[in-house]
């Protein structure tokens, strides 16, 4: 009798899954954002929290509903993938495994930088670059980060039960004490959004607000791995982000308030990031709490790399899902028969993230980047949950969002908003990589087969269409583009265009959709006529 392949371990509990979701979201961005967001929208960046705060838990609403029903590794490259076929699979699988992988790179290199103003000899100058001895400490963490992730999702939990705890304290810790140093007066001597509103939608998306907050998708790429996820996933998802909401606001809170007025030029917050690169070690240091600064430090080595290490584990997973869909690289779609892991695919993570370290050196250089791929990985969650309520309303769903048809193309938007906001310079080629990459693959798919390209494109089109959209609309906008659009026009047509191709999007199911049987009702439940029961494996609607 044929060996059943082996599948993932199922124990990650509440708590787990918990402390992975806000380990994920505390890494570096509590640690420099803060001076960056102030510098971009002064003590307005406030707002720009708690609106990251809100778009995010938007998305993750939605990620409750797909991850209850389809609790999968990769579940975030899956979902699309099932509702819009496989081009929409490639596409998110490429954009999300290098957004994940440099996101590794990223934080690794921040907890160097941070390390590099306690140990000497780390970090080559001002603007963050790593001496020889700085690249060699990055490559031992991330060689330490790969002996986790290769040892099953047990010891991985344990190690990051344990660092998240630390990693909560000393941000509570810190704020404890800059509110006692508070100056009430920097809320309003420069005004309280001196560069407008449109900065505060800048900090949103370019200042590292969305780059600190984007640590839902560990949860979901670990679903599979979950007792009872139709109940774990949805209260894990909803605790991290109200959790981070919670403790993101009040750090900035106490930044805005303890700067001291003699740091301050004479245009105001313009340019703090740049008196205050390590924001919290440096004010720490300015107040005269030594003590605290060191618990900065230690927090700042501990707590990117503590990131990196979850990502690390669902990097792998995501290559492990993507290899599961039989289009790209199929030799990474197996598990460690002995600890329930992707090894392969951690290894394939382990290159990428080396080859990362190489030419971005410095936290600030990737993150519009790394930002805008992360949001439009999301994005497009959205309009998967609509098709599929769509083309399989009989679907499982333990965990049903309300008003999908409101909230899915609001949440839709607000992500489009959201990568509109990164800017020409980012989007130029950001997304005209992605376009490209669609179109090569139809070419590719229908050299192969012509009948299965037709369906592709007639489920994906709208996809190619939004990357185009929003290619001429950030070109036409103000936000480092032509300004043929003048704000606060330009948001309102970048809202219009994403909500027709939500509906568009919505309306356009693979109609070869496959969805797991376990997702599905028993064989002879009556059903929506469209919808194929059998007693194989995998269910065809």
């Amino acid at each position: 009798m044929a060996q059943s392949p082996p599948a993932f371990n199922r124990s990650l509990s509440l708590l787990d899954l918990t402390m992975l979701g806000f380990g994920a979201v505390f890494g570096s961005g509590w640690l420099f954002a803060a001076s960056h967001v102030a510098a971009i929208a002064g003590p307005a960046s406030i707002l720009s929290w708690f609106a990251g705060g809100f778009a995010v838990l938007l998305l993750g609403l939605v990620y409750c509903e797909l991850a209850a029903a389809l609790p999968e590794a990769g579940g975030m490259i899956r979902y699309p993938a099932y509702a819009h076929g496989p081009l929409l699979g490639a596409l998110l699988g490429f954009i999300t495994v290098i957004a994940y992988s440099s996101l590794i790179s990223i934080e690794i290199i921040a907890a160097r930088q941070y390390a590099g103003s306690w140990i000497p000899g780390l970090t080559a100058n001002s603007a963050g670059d790593a001496t020889l001895l700085g690249w060699g400490v990055q490559f031992v963490v991330l060689v330490g980060m790969l002996r986790l992730n290769i040892s099953g999702v047990k010891t991985f939990a344990l190690f990051n039960n344990i660092i998240t705890v630390f990693k909560f304290i000393v941000p509570v810790m810190v704020t404890v004490m800059l509110l006692v140093h508070m100056h009430p007066g920097n809320f309003t001597a420069w005004g309280f959004a001196p560069f407008g509103r449109q900065s505060v939608e800048a900090a949103v998306s370019v200042g590292g607000i969305i780059f600190a907050y984007l640590g839902l998708t560990p949860i979901i790429a670990v679903a599979s791995e979950v007792r009872n996820p139709q109940r774990t996933i949805p209260i894990a998802l909803t605790l991290s982000i109200f959790l981070a909401t919670l403790v993101y606001v009040l750090l900035q809170v106490a930044f805005i308030g303890c700067v001291p007025a003699d740091m301050l030029t004479a245009k105001g917050w313009a340019g703090i990031d740049r008196v205050l690169p390590l924001p919290f070690h440096d004010i720490a240091i300015a107040l005269g709490l030594g003590w605290l600064a060191t618990a900065v430090v230690i927090d700042a080595v501990v707590s990117p790399s503590g990131t990196g290490n979850i990502y690390m584990g669902s990097t792998a997973r995501i290559i492990y899902a993507w290899s599961r869909s039989g289009t790209f690289l199929p030799w990474f779609g197996k598990l460690d028969t002995r600890h329930g892991v992707p090894r392969r695919a951690t290894f394939l993570t382990f290159g990428l993230c080396i080859f990362w370290m190489l030419p971005f050196p410095s936290w600030e250089a990737l993150i519009g980047v790394v930002s805008s791929a992360l949001i439009m990985s999301y994005a497009f969650a959205p309009v998967a949950a609509a098709a599929l309520r769509r083309s399989a309303p009989d679907l499982t769903r333990p965990f049903r969002v309300s008003y999908i048809r409101v909230l899915g193309p609001v949440s839709f938007m607000i992500a489009s908003l959201i990568v509109f906001w990164s800017g020409w310079h980012t989007l130029s080629w950001l997304l005209a990589v992605q376009l490209a990459f669609g179109i090569i693959f139809l070419a590719v798919q229908g050299a192969r087969d012509m009948d299965a390209m037709r369906e592709n494109l007639r489920s994906s089109a709208w996809v190619l269409a939004y990357f185009a959209g929003m290619l001429v609309l950030s070109a036409c906008g103000s936000l480092g583009g032509y300004s043929l659009l003048a704000h606060p026009f330009d948001d309102v047509v970048v809202a219009v265009f994403s909500g027709l191709i939500f509906v568009w999007g919505e309306r356009a199911a693979y109609r070869d959709m496959q969805l797991p049987a376990s997702s599905l009702p028993p064989v002879g439940t009556v059903m929506d006529p469209d919808v194929v029961i059998a007693n194989e494996p995998v269910i065809s609607t």
